[in-house]
């Protein structure tokens, strides 16, 4: 069996979290990586941290997939002295395909927020707000009272 590409992988995450449906100052998509790269292993995470990248690197990972965006805002150097550009060295170096699915997996249904009010166990869910026209996060009845302390015990 051929091995997998990064071009398969980022076409499967597209067609789950389409990168027009994310919010229009978010930042998702690929990050680095070549398209042709072979991915036997993946990594996930919430943020693309330089210790979550390290992490990644010393687990041979091709492929570190993330919620939050590396590179929210410009970015004007990529030197080792500033956190992102050390960030950016380390996938490059370490060949380690980084891609983003943010606001675009949270809108998805399913989507990260429907599986946050799942966990949260949350029935009768509907969107906590419409941003730019596509529902962020869920609001929802509990299904019975529970103190805050317990909730977030439960989380």
């Amino acid at each position: 069996m051929d091995d997998l590409t990064l071009r398969d992988f980022v076409a499967a995450l597209e067609e789950l979290y389409p990168p027009d449906t994310a919010q229009s100052w978010d930042r998702v998509g690929l990050v680095s990586g070549d398209l042709d790269q072979p991915v036997r292993r993946i990594h996930l995470a919430v943020d693309p941290t330089l210790a979550v990248i390290e992490e990644a690197r010393a687990e041979a990972a091709d492929l570190l997939i993330t919620h939050h965006p590396l590179l929210l805002r410009g970015v004007h150097s990529v030197a080792t002295t500033s956190a992102k550009g050390a960030s950016v060295t380390s996938l490059v170096v370490g060949d380690v395909a980084l891609y983003v699915a943010h606001t675009n997996a949270d809108v998805a249904s399913p989507g990260v927020s429907d599986a946050l009010a799942a966990a949260a166990g949350l029935d009768g869910t509907e969107p906590l707000v419409m941003e730019e026209g596509r529902p962020l996060g869920r609001v929802g009845e509990l299904a019975a009272p529970v103190t805050l302390r317990r909730f977030a015990e439960l989380l």
